[in-house]
């Protein structure tokens, strides 16, 4: 059980909390099942290594360089327990600290349950009411009907469509490319 203590948002039914050093076996599940990496790889599982030496690391320095407030977060059950799968609310790396992305992988056993739009309506408001927030986006493959579904429910409106990175080339749809969903502070205000 995760205990509140430790938590960095808390919605009705799901716990957030930053990643740690001892959370890579958490990531290596999730990022090794080939219905989750799907749209993502193609289906193929992240090395174990890479999300050891890179993912992880990377998630971990973004807390500090955003001062705890955004990043990449462990996602779980309020009642048992069991790990949900992860949200982001981040900048670009480089990019303003307003304008952020939204994102989310979960575990299959986590899909359908509405978890994905219940974790990511309350970063929204977290970011908009609290973080200084002005603008969110959201990317995901054209095909990805579900990912979409979840934007759309929270009021993000499909702004752009994307090409297909060279490295997703391989993925089942990657011909029809991506798309791009945004939402401001105004129009969230307004949802």
């Amino acid at each position: 059980m995760i205990c509140s203590v430790d938590s960095y948002l808390e919605t009705e039914r799901l716990t957030l909390r930053r990643f740690t050093a001892d959370d890579a076996d958490l990531l290596i599940e999730l990022d090794s099942d080939p219905a989750v990496m799907r749209y993502l790889s193609g289906g193929e599982a992240t090395e174990p290594e890479i999300v050891r030496e890179r993912h992880l690391p990377s998630i971990i320095a973004g807390y500090e360089k955003w001062d705890g407030d955004l990043g990449l977060f462990a996602a779980y059950e309020r009642e048992g327990g069991a790990f949900v799968g992860w949200f982001c609310l981040r900048p670009e790396p480089d990019g303003p600290r307003d304008r952020t992305e939204l994102g989310y992988r979960l575990r299959q056993p986590s899909w359908g349950r509405g978890y994905a739009t219940e974790g990511s309506r309350a970063l929204l408001r977290k970011g908009f009411t609290g973080l200084g927030v002005r603008m969110v986006w959201a990317e995901t493959m054209s095909v990805n009907r579900g990912s979409r579904n979840v934007m759309e429910k929270l009021g993000m409106t499909l702004t752009d469509t994307i090409p297909t990175p060279p490295d997703m080339e391989m993925v089942e749809g990657a011909e029809h490319g991506g798309v791009r969903y945004e939402i401001t502070k105004e129009q969230w205000a307004r949802c």
